[in-house]
């Protein structure tokens, strides 16, 4: 089941063509996208979405994604959803087509939640730390870099995905090259200490994540500590919990890292999904 939705209010056929070979989204990954987790019809922390859109789009000079389109093609794709109670909807914005008249590539698509993902948020995952080869002032020194976007071009995060498969994992955790951790090539990370969360500050060139300030909006609440600070690679090993959080994943657990056996954190697990899902 998908769904396709377009910025000038119109669906489209998934199955047919709809983007040129010439649009720079496709030709350079010259464009920025996010994934939203439509739950019963209504979709997760929208606004942050939009507002992270909208980030991104300026930290790559894009003219400002119309949201009142996308917001338009988000309904849309919800209301022609026939499929499962929960499922990814990913909006799209390229800078449109090489030599054209600057007018961008806007899209919404309403996707399945694949099975694997479904099965990490239950059972947890096996996830190797790897050097994303930047140190913590790298993105005030170097804002070309685009640190901290969510761009298209993926290419090197998928890269470290499938060099942690070659390592018997799944997931990343990229660190800089002194050893602050820093995120997930599509997840946040989070830290469990007693009664604490503790997740890296986006200063350092990641993405600020919306399923984890709505964790931390939940937990603190109820009582918990929230931190954003920086975390070193080996505190990962002694905490009680290493979670990633991203939109369609939820929170998830990781088991093992770089091989070692973490503990046990299913009871956490369950009270942290517990806490999130009291957003909504």
């Amino acid at each position: 089941m998908r769904v396709l939705a377009l910025l000038d209010g119109t669906l489209a056929d998934p199955d047919s063509p709809q983007i040129r070979v010439d649009d720079l989204g496709l030709m350079r990954g010259d464009g920025v996208f996010e994934t939203i987790l439509v739950v019963d019809g209504k979709p997760r922390e929208l606004t942050p979405h939009l507002d992270r859109l909208d980030r991104s789009a300026a930290m790559l000079d894009l003219p400002a994604p119309p949201r009142a389109e996308f917001e338009r093609a988000v309904e849309l794709v919800i209301g022609n959803w026939a499929g499962g109670k929960e499922f990814a909807l990913k909006l799209v914005y390229t800078r449109g087509i090489e030599g054209g008249d600057g007018t961008g590539t806007g899209f919404a698509l309403g996707m399945e939640i694949g099975a694997k993902v479904l099965k990490q948020r239950a059972e947890g995952l096996a996830a190797v730390t790897l050097d994303r080869g930047i140190e913590p002032d790298l993105a005030d020194r170097a804002p070309w870099l685009l640190l901290g976007a969510k761009s298209l071009s993926y290419a090197i995060n998928m890269a470290a995905i499938r060099e942690a498969e070659r390592r018997g994992a799944v997931e990343v955790i990229f660190t800089t090259s002194s050893g602050s951790v820093l995120e997930g090539p599509t997840s946040t990370v989070i830290l469990v200490r007693g009664k604490t969360l503790v997740t890296p500050p986006s200063k350092l060139g990641i993405l600020p994540g919306t399923t984890q300030y709505a964790l931390f909006r939940a937990a603190e609440r109820a009582g918990w500590t929230v931190l954003v600070e920086p975390i070193q690679a080996g505190e990962l090993y002694d905490a009680e919990g290493v979670f990633l959080a991203s939109s369609v994943r939820k929170i998830t657990r990781v088991t093992t890292l770089d091989g070692k056996q973490l503990p046990d954190s299913s009871a956490l697990l369950t009270e942290l999904q517990g806490l999130y899902e009291s957003e909504y």
